[in-house]
């Protein structure tokens, strides 16, 4: 028997502290997101940054939370919720960190009689802290756990078409009236390591402005080049002009090279530049989340207006939008049913 199991993020239990921080250990402690040998990592994770980082970051959850919980969390059910009203495969919900755990998710398909599961992380793009951590620690408990099942999975699905129509149709129903000097495309950063740890041919990724339009069997794991081309496809599917769009990175750490632009500084910059009304999109993200209404609907936000901008939109995630849920439960059942249809 067939089932789905959607992954996405995860949250803390509640905004307060004493939460926050066991969730900020689980994620910054995994070694696909900072990726250095494990003392290292803990002496920089638990000797230092669990110090500060889990009282400004119950400061910024409180800011987005809502009264029925982490707004990742409640959207994400949602989702889940309108899946499972369309089709008649089990599926289930789980999250890569904190309680609602991938563990639990095998069980409970498990205990409708799964045992061909079809991994659905919610991740458009390939990296390594998102999509790989989700596949290896999914592998992990299944030979631990449920060495009967068979795991397929839901490769990144950030050039699809129905995907990046769902996207733009989102976009544009969010930018209707609204005349927009820039619309900036703002991206998750990761460190430029992963990238090249990613790169399957292990010469192509050299993040020299030329790598990512080169075509490459190293573009299927390779983050930056996803992320350039889903805006490259919604930008021709909106007809958007070249000049009046960008691209950048947020979300980055000290210590490290990341991706860049970086969203912070490039929408500081643009009011000296003439650009007063601003809209940003987030799409390496399906589901709102702390990344994307504080830091970009909030933070973003302020700070833009703060250096004379006039008008700052963020557009939303697709959430549980009826056309990508119905997406979603399309890929599900096409690969319930492949074999069917192949006779």
């Amino acid at each position: 028997m067939k089932g789905a199991l959607l992954i996405n993020l995860g949250s803390p239990k509640s905004p307060e502290p004493k939460d926050v921080k066991p969730y900020l250990d689980e994620f910054l402690m995994d070694k696909y997101v900072i990726d250095v040998p494990y003392l290292l990592r803990a002496l920089l994770v638990r000797g230092i940054i669990l110090r500060k980082r889990p009282e400004e970051s119950a400061h910024a959850y409180k800011k987005i939370w809502w009264e029925e919980g982490s707004p990742l969390i409640v959207l994400s059910e949602r989702m889940h919720k309108k899946v499972k009203a369309k089709t008649e495969i089990p599926v289930a919900l789980a999250m890569r960190y904190g309680e609602m755990t991938i563990e639990k998710g095998l069980q409970e398909l498990h205990e409708q009689g799964v045992t061909e599961v079809l991994l659905f992380p919610l991740y458009p793009q390939y990296a390594m802290a998102s999509t790989l951590t989700i596949l290896v620690l999914a592998e992990e408990i299944r030979k631990k756990k449920f060495p009967q099942m068979k795991f397929t999975d839901v490769p990144a699905f950030y050039n699809k078409p129905d995907y990046i129509q769902n996207l733009a149709d989102l976009m544009q129903k969010s930018l209707e009236g609204y005349d927009y000097d820039q619309l900036v495309f703002s991206y998750h950063g990761i460190p430029e390591r992963h990238i090249r740890k990613t790169d399957v041919t292990k010469s192509h990724c050299k993040i020299d402005g030329s790598c990512c339009s080169t075509p490459s069997a190293a573009h299927a794991f390779c983050y930056r080049h996803q992320c350039y081309e889903t805006t490259r496809l919604v930008a021709e599917k909106l007809q958007i002009p070249k000049d009046k769009y960008c691209l950048t990175f947020q979300s980055r750490l000290a210590g490290d090279k990341w991706l860049d632009p970086y969203t912070d500084i490039e929408i500081d910059k643009m009011p000296s530049r003439g650009i007063k009304k601003i809209a940003v999109v987030t799409p390496a993200f399906v589901t709102d989340c702390l990344e994307t209404l504080e830091e970009i609907a909030m933070r973003a936000k302020e700070d833009f207006e703060a250096n004379g901008g006039e008008e700052f939109l963020a557009i939303p995630c697709l959430n549980d939008d009826d056309a990508w849920v119905q997406t979603a439960t399309n890929w599900i059942e096409e690969w319930a049913f492949a074999e069917k249809k192949a006779i």
